[in-house]
């Protein structure tokens, strides 16, 4: 934290607590007799317009045109949330409901599915949770067989001999030469990898020296990408989509396209929530700083999951950034303990 925040007085810290707070709960730009009232403190309209326009100057807040009233911005959530956030924790009962949620008799599909459910009816937001990483999820070989015209059948060796097919597209019909041509180019270059590994060496090989590669490279990269999308294609089990249309700030139609759009391709959310994996404990996502234009209006509060100390996966809620911090956080933690725990069982 800079200076000028770090030394932010008490009476700013507790207006803007205040304000996100209220904003948290209606929505609703907050004006500054309401925030006067809210706080708790004896001051003047004007004392607290000026306190807002030192917090506006600092970038915590903003004035929306259509309003006098202020809403904090993604680094006011982020000041709240680092410094100001008072956690509520779950008590025993709420726990143990959770847990007969994730009972023992599922398979660990199942589970992952039930706490995907499970953390977006608590919260009426959206849940996500990755599937159980493989332990040997290893690219052996892939090879290809021409079906019908433009159509080719992959067959993706992975870990333990594991043998997956896949159907692609084509934008060419290619003959048997070409599709031995790609496979043996493939298997020279990824075999023996993990699976994430050749999945970002793919995306940097296309982005970074597509324009050195003759069409055959091009051809080969564009058919494994396929396989590999096909592949993670039940990566993850999301839940309670359609709660994030309760909120005004994400109904636009074009917003919501753009959303679930994202969550079906999965391909940017699988690489955020990839990052959560080597963190400990809560990690949270406010608006732009996921990297993603389509989750510039969400935030996403994710924690991993794991089983005697080896990290399986990651969890987590996705909904607007005036989510409920406090009531989210803990939530987050004690469904990730708790699936952790429930597939321990499984082991």
């Amino acid at each position: 934290m800079s200076n000028e925040h770090s030394d932010l007085s008490e009476r700013a810290q507790l207006m803007l607590r205040a304000l996100i707070e209220r904003y948290v709960c209606d929505g609703q730009p907050v004006g500054s007799r309401t925030l006067a009232r809210e706080a708790g403190l004896d001051l003047s309209p004007a004392t607290v317009r000026n306190v807002m326009s030192d917090l506006e100057e600092l970038g915590f807040v903003c004035s929306p045109h259509t309003s006098a009233g202020r809403v904090p911005t993604v680094q006011g959530y982020r000041f709240f949330v680092d410094t100001l956030l008072k956690v509520q924790p779950l008590d025993e009962r709420s726990i143990n409901n959770m847990r007969l949620e994730l009972s023992l008799d599922q398979t660990p599909k199942n589970l992952v599915g039930a706490a995907s459910s499970l953390l977006s009816g608590i919260t009426q937001l959206a849940g996500v949770v990755t599937l159980p990483r493989q332990e040997h999820a290893l690219f052996k070989r892939v090879e290809f067989l021409g079906l019908s015209e433009r159509r080719v059948l992959a067959i993706l060796v992975t870990g333990e001999d594991e043998v997956q097919n896949r159907i692609l597209s084509t934008e060419k019909q290619l003959s048997a030469s070409e599709l031995q041509q790609a496979s043996n180019y493939l298997n020279q270059m990824f075999a023996g990898k993990d699976l994430s590994e050749v999945r970002a060496a793919l995306l940097h090989e296309m982005q970074e020296t597509r324009a050195n590669m003759n069409s055959m490279m091009v051809t080969a990269m564009h058919m494994a990408d396929q396989v590999l999308e096909k592949n993670q294609d039940e990566d993850y089990i999301m839940a309670g989509q359609t709660n994030l249309m309760g909120f005004h700030e994400l109904c636009d139609i074009d917003k919501l396209r753009k959303l679930f759009d994202a969550f079906s391709a999965k391909r940017d959310m699988l690489h955020l929530l990839d990052q959560c994996i080597h963190t400990d404990g809560i990690q949270i996502f406010i608006g732009d700083e996921s990297g993603y234009r389509m989750l510039d209006e969400c935030s996403m509060v994710t924690a991993p999951y794991s089983v005697d100390g080896k990290i399986l996966g990651v969890l987590g809620v996705i909904g607007p950034t005036r989510m409920a911090y406090e009531r989210v956080i803990p939530i987050v933690d004690a469904t990730a303990r708790l699936l952790g725990a429930a597939l321990n069982q499984k082991e």
